[in-house]
């Protein structure tokens, strides 16, 4: 009989579920030697965030077929190598949406009525009734950045309370938005006209200090910011000055950069601020939920049946993965840089194989381009089961060309993206096993897109590269190569920087308003 090791304190609920068709073997706490000692005899291993899923401990489960995370993130896993050794990996990525909608909404709630402080008095004997007055939260304007599961659901919540609600995501379906009763606004309108601000975004190189001191300068001085998302995404040294200042009225913050938090942490002790210890996804639902998703997983998997949730690859045959597989993290690549070349929500993408590779099954090379088309801009991990779900939804509509010529090149992928009335296009190929861009509208290049790239359309004439050069050098932003590329257009010419180190939105605007450059997009392809 199939055996299951459940560690890391899984919600019974879950585990009743597999005890009745397999032996489940139950270690809440387990260490990470006696995992490598013990794996090997199991065919299939439920975790939550304590137990580190190795490439060592995948190499030592020669039984295992799948393993499975009772919550959304899979940093504890060694997702390339189950992914090289064939074990399916699934999460519950739709587990805890209502948990932390509600937390978010109670966060909210607290800062405005000041309920942690009205109750530490409280239980210390004091009666301050006239100093802990707050604030309603009808008729105020509640800005929601990122409109995904939860922040959705937190909107709706926000509208039976009667407030207003703004919302801004540049890829919400804004007709959706709007039979909801939510307004989609630009981000710079949202900052300035909201008495309430939550973030519910992935954090990406893009949203790293998305709300810094430059943004809570332009808001309410009476906003209150609240942050159940990801650490990071408001800048927490910036928020406690703007608290110290009155620039902002209050926060409530559930994630932090460091956790633990170190106890100088600047946020402590402050006024109208209300800390918890990540508690977004700590409900007794909750974790019943992503136990029970999980099992089900994992009784699909060993049953040989269909699974829901996988993080990593879809089964491929041994032979069409090999030739396919040098492939995919360039075809990841070329979706993200047409995200960002793309001049708003993309509506189609025309994926053109060129070469030998058109004699197999691409189907898992187009997902991958999706996949690397998604990820930046949506607040959930984009994998490859769900990318053409998630790229349906939002009517992006994907087709796929095969010509078995292939000009200049052995193997050829083209990306051609609409969006925004706009026709652009990447494309890609392999220099033997190491994924090159060699052309970006129609300007031939060769770029390694192994980081971040700067694409700049320019001036075609002397000093621009001196130009941009001593820019960079300026910012302390290293450029580690560039490869400039000329079309047809008479007198442009496009420059691709592969660069080093983030470039802060201000640096890019200084960079596009250069009177030899037409426009500079930034590609992180850390992203991918």
């Amino acid at each position: 009989m199939k055996k299951i090791l459940a560690a890391d304190g899984i919600s019974a609920q879950g585990i009743d579920l597999l005890k009745n068709e397999f032996v489940v073997d139950v270690r809440d706490k387990i260490s990470a030697d006696e995992l490598l000692e013990i794996i090997g005899e199991y065919d299939a291993l439920m975790v939550r965030s304590a137990s580190k899923v190795t490439a060592e401990v995948i190499e030592r489960a020669i039984n295992l077929k799948i393993i499975g995370r009772a919550g959304v993130g899979v940093d504890n896993i060694d997702i390339p190598a189950a992914t090289a050794k064939g074990i399916i990996v699934i999460n519950s990525p739709g587990g805890n949406t209502i948990a932390a909608t509600e937390h978010t909404f109670a966060m909210m709630m607290s800062v405005s009525r000041k309920i942690p402080i009205a109750n530490e008095t409280m239980q210390r004997g004091e009666w301050n009734r006239k100093e802990y007055v707050g604030v309603e939260l009808k008729g105020k304007t509640l800005g929601v950045i990122g409109l995904g599961r939860i922040g959705m659901g937190v909107a709706k919540r926000a509208l039976a309370f009667e407030m207003n609600v703004v919302g801004y995501d540049p890829y919400v379906n804004e007709e959706r938005a709007s039979e909801l009763g939510i307004k989609v606004v630009e981000l710079e309108d949202l900052i300035k006209n909201s008495d309430f601000i939550t973030v519910h975004m992935p954090l990406t190189p893009d949203t790293k200090n998305m709300i810094s001191m430059n943004e809570m300068k332009k808001m309410k001085s009476n906003v209150r910011l609240i942050n159940c998302a990801r650490g990071g995404i408001i800048n927490e040294d910036d928020l406690a000055q703007a608290i110290k200042e009155g620039i902002v009225a209050g926060a409530a913050i559930d994630v932090f950069v460091e956790e633990p938090i170190k106890k100088d942490h600047p946020l402590i002790g402050l006024k109208n601020v209300v800390l918890t210890p990540h508690l977004g996804a700590s409900t007794v639902e909750a974790q019943i939920g992503v136990s029970l998703d999980v099992s089900k997983g994992i009784l699909a998997a060993l049953k040989g049946e269909p699974v829901l949730n996988a993080v990593n690859l879809a089964p491929v045959s041994q032979q069409v993965m090999q030739i396919i597989s040098p492939y995919l993290n360039l075809a990841e690549r070329l979706g993200c840089t047409i995200c960002s070349l793309a001049e708003g929500p993309i509506k189609k993408i025309e994926v053109t194989y060129n070469g030998e590779i058109t004699e197999v099954n691409t189907n898992l090379l187009t997902t991958a381009i999706v996949k690397g088309m998604l990820n930046p801009v949506l607040e959930k991990d984009v994998n490859y089961v769900n990318a053409p779900m998630f790229a349906k939804s939002r009517g992006i509509k994907i087709t796929e060309v095969k010509e078995k010529e292939a000009e200049n090149f052995h193997n050829l992928i083209t990306v051609k993206a609409q969006a925004g009335g706009k026709t652009c296009s990447v494309k890609g190929t392999l220099f033997g096993n190491e994924g090159r861009i060699v052309e970006i509208n129609k300007f031939r290049i060769d770029v390694d897109p192994h980081s971040r790239i700067l694409i700049c359309p320019h001036i075609n004439r002397p000093g621009v590269i001196g130009t941009v050069g001593t820019m960079m050098g300026k910012h302390g932003i290293n450029i580690s190569s560039m490869s400039v590329g000329t079309t047809v257009i008479k007198g442009t010419s496009l420059m691709v920087l592969t660069i080093d180190n983030d470039i802060s939105a201000e640096v890019l605007e200084e960079f596009k308003s250069l009177d030899v450059i037409f426009d500079a997009k930034l590609v992180n392809f850390y992203a991918v």
